[in-house]
C-alpha cells in the first residue's frame, strides 16, 4: 500500500492509498511460508482509493508508534519491513491471518454479535449502496474484476433504491 497526492478530474489535488502489494501465508507441503508479491490477486484489486482524513490519522499514528518503538528496541528492532503498516514492537510483520483469526475475540470482548471478518466488506458495500454510491463504484472499492460479481452479490439490496427511483417517476407523471 503506499499513500500519493494526486489530481482530481476537476484539476483538485486528493490524497489516495494505492493498493498494489499483497503478502499472504501459503501452505507448501505441510511448512507454511510468507509469499510476498508487487501484484495484487487480479487487474482491478490494483486500485487508487481516496485518503480520508481518519484514514491518514490512522496511519500517521501506527507510523509513529513505530517510531518510537524503533527507538526503544534499538538494535533489536527489524528494520526489514520499515515500508510496511502492521509491524509488531519489534518491527516484523504481523502474520497476515491474524486480523481474521483474533476478530472473533474482539467481538466477544466487546460483546458484539458473532460475524465474520469477511462480512466487515459486505457490510461496508451495504451502507454503501443504502446511501446511493453506485453500483459500479462499489466494484471499483471492493476491487472486484468483473461488475456482474458486485451486482449478483448486491442487487438484492438494489431493491430499495429501486422503489425511491420508482416513487420519484411517480411523483413527476402525476404532475
Amino acid at each position: 500500500m503506499s499513500a500519493a497526492i494526486s489530481e482530481t478530474p476537476d484539476g483538485a489535488s486528493m490524497k489516495t492509498i494505492t493498493i498494489q502489494h499483497t503478502v499472504i501465508e501459503v501452505s507448501v507441503e505441510g511448512t507454511y511460508i510468507t509469499v510476498e508479491k508487487d501484484r495484487t490477486k487480479n487487474k482491478s484489486s490494483h486500485r487508487f482509493l481516496p485518503l480520508v482524513v481518519a484514514f491518514e490519522e490512522l496511519l500517521l499514528q501506527l507510523k509513529e508508534q513505530q517510531e518510537r518503538d524503533r527507538y526503544q528496541y534499538k538494535n533489536s528492532y527489524c528494520t526489514d519491513y520499515l515500508d510496511y503498516i502492521y509491524l509488531d514492537k519489534l518491527g516484523h510483520r504481523i502474520k497476515s491471518g491474524y486480523i481474521t483469526q483474533h476478530f472473533p475475540l474482539v467481538l466477544e470482548r466487546h460483546k458484539l454479535r458473532q460475524i465474520r471478518y469477511h462480512d466487515l466488506r459486505h457490510s461496508c458495500a451495504s451502507l454503501l449502496l443504502a446511501n446511493g454510491v453506485s453500483m459500479k463504484k462499489i466494484q471499483d472499492w471492493l476491487g472486484h474484476s468483473d461488475f456482474s460479481t458486485t451486482a449478483n452479490i448486491y442487487a438484492h439490496l438494489d431493491v430499495s433504491t429501486k422503489i425511491t427511483s420508482a416513487h420519484a417517476m411517480s411523483e413527476r407523471l402525476q404532475l
